[in-house]
């Protein structure tokens, strides 16, 4: 079931985000990501506006759209490949009628994901927060 992000979903949002941002972005260190876990609790999460998937009472993958920008899209890596991410990426496009969002140029999974949901490459640009490249894409 997909629904609205509550509060009391924090806790398994944060933990999906920090293991599959680890493990999607081996080019990033693990402590870029857990210095990090503040500001997706405190900033980002609650400024988007946010669906869980969960099943039973375990939260499997969540999104968060800013506007018209898909700022997040993980699933919990011991759920990947079941197709989740395919249902949250239905549900967005429930929610919108344009999307953008930003990928790590190194993240050929993600990428290959994206292009298979319909989303195209507009262009590549520098990440501020870790120099790394990477592909705005566009739906």
């Amino acid at each position: 079931m997909i629904r609205k992000f509550s509060k009391n979903d924090m806790g398994q949002v944060l933990d999906i985000w920090l293991k599959a941002s680890i493990k999607a972005h081996v080019f990033i260190s693990a402590a870029f990501w857990e210095s990090k876990i503040e500001d997706m609790r405190n900033v980002y999460i609650p400024s988007g506006e946010t669906y869980i998937f969960e099943e039973g009472e375990v939260v499997k993958g969540f999104f968060s759209l800013n506007n018209d920008i898909l700022a997040a899209l993980f699933v919990s890596p011991e759920f990947q490949g079941n197709g989740i991410g395919k249902q949250l990426i239905r549900k967005v496009k429930e929610l919108r009628k344009e999307i953008s969002l930003t990928v790590y140029k190194q993240n050929i999974n993600s990428i290959e994901f994206y292009k298979k949901c319909g989303f195209q490459i507009e262009k590549e640009q520098i990440d501020n927060h870790t120099g790394h490249p990477e592909l705005v894409m566009k739906l």
